[in-house]
């Protein structure tokens, strides 16, 4: 195995796997103000899989954009949970299908032997709280990246 170098991080869709908090943190941070409607938020509850399709503000390359390189860009990206028991929702309307949630940050607490609560947290007081048996949540980008509609960088406020 050798170390990561500069050169291996040119431009790809990102893959990432989180399986302990400081992992999380990371997707967390790649995945604030990510955006989505609710039908992008799926259970499957027999195969205890939580997915949520956003559209995911490029943080990572935010440098280009502001260097003038490139425009602010969003990816389509799959934001997927696995071994979830139980999700429960607060502040979610999810008779409409066209509500737009936007992903403020995504945390986890720790139960006894790996179990725990990851919650995703919503603009508005929304959040998705999921219980899993294990942390296990991968982030991986599904399309190629576009120009972000608004064409500038996400703020609070």
């Amino acid at each position: 195995m050798t170390d990561a170098r500069f050169e291996d991080g040119a431009e790809r869709p990102l893959h990432l796997v989180a399986r302990d908090e400081a992992d999380l943190r990371v997707v967390s941070t790649l995945v604030q103000d990510a955006v989505l409607c609710t039908p992008d938020m799926r259970w499957n509850r027999k195969g205890r899989r939580f997915m949520l399709l956003v559209n995911r503000f490029r943080w990572e390359d935010r440098a280009a954009a502001e260097a003038g390189q490139r425009a602010y860009e969003r990816v389509r990206a799959m934001l997927v949970v696995e071994d979830v028991t139980a999700v429960r929702t607060m502040g979610i309307d999810r008779a409409t299908g066209e509500t737009v949630l936007s992903v403020l940050s995504v945390g986890f607490a720790a139960g006894p032997d790996g179990t725990g609560v990851l919650t995703l947290t919503l603009a508005g007081d929304g959040a998705v709280a999921l219980s899993v048996e294990a942390l296990d949540v991968t982030l991986r980008d599904v399309t190629r990246p576009y120009a972000a509609p608004s064409g500038k960088v996400p703020s609070h406020g």
